[in-house]
């Protein structure tokens, strides 16, 4: 039997070889992205804003936007720089169904989870999102976050109480609009985040609106802290 699973495998392997995760050239193994496509991601630190996590001459410094507008969270930390390779990786987890991808990306987010961080909860999807798409992209991140990190993952922690449309192609402004009033904390999660620091977990860090929604909910109910932990994260100009 096992043999023949190990025939059967080779087969698909030889007819459906595995392909990079960025270009779609062929690698050894699947969700993996070959070498050139590894070495174009421009990975971050945390030299950024102390706020938004977006490019500063020096650390410990906070951008202007951030200075006018204080966002509800604690902090971005982001794994690579949005754009090329790294948007190729989050569209095909989100529409492609490529969930395995969803390890690539956590691996790469490991390094930025907080060692003081209580524990992880995805950013939700609305019900009606999760059974078209058939699973959310920051619960499978997460999971493996979780994994690595040996941290304890909510899935349950954030409702989001309507549908929003997508938010892909809107501006701030018009993103905050159209989340206000759409996320909050379970009632009976209220006591688990008391006093807490929480890591929110996102594929995709774009303008903030999701994250400062997020993070105000989390607030609300008595967080401690709120750091963002998200595979790419759009920037503006360095």
């Amino acid at each position: 039997m096992q043999l023949m699973r190990s025939t059967v495998s080779k087969i698909f392997d030889f007819a459906l070889p595995s392909r990079c995760a960025g270009c779609g050239s062929i690698v050894e193994q699947q969700d993996t992205m070959c070498a050139p496509c590894w070495e174009t991601l421009r990975f971050l630190g945390r030299e950024g804003c102390a706020s938004c996590g977006v490019p500063m001459p020096g650390p410990n410094m906070v951008c202007a936007p951030c200075l006018a507008h204080p966002p509800s969270h604690d902090g971005v930390r982001a794994a690579v720089a949005y754009g090329g390779i790294a948007s190729e990786v989050a569209i095909r987890l989100k529409h492609g169904r490529r969930v395995g991808l969803a390890d690539v990306m956590a691996a790469a987010m490991a390094r930025h989870v907080p060692e003081d961080a209580d524990f992880l909860v995805p950013v939700p999807l609305h019900r009606w999102r999760i059974w078209r798409r058939g699973f959310n992209q920051s619960q499978l991140i997460a999971r493996n976050l979780g994994k690595l990190r040996n941290k304890p993952v909510v899935n349950d922690m954030l409702l989001r109480k309507k549908q929003t449309p997508t938010l892909g192609g809107l501006g701030a402004v018009e993103r905050a609009k159209a989340l206000k009033g759409a996320l909050a904390v379970r009632p009976e999660r209220r006591g688990d985040a008391r006093g807490r620091h929480i890591a929110l977990i996102d594929d995709v860090h774009t303008s903030g609106a999701t994250a400062n929604a997020c993070a105000a909910a989390l607030k609300r109910a008595g967080a401690a802290r709120v750091t963002m932990i998200c595979w790419a994260q759009v920037l503006r100009d360095d």
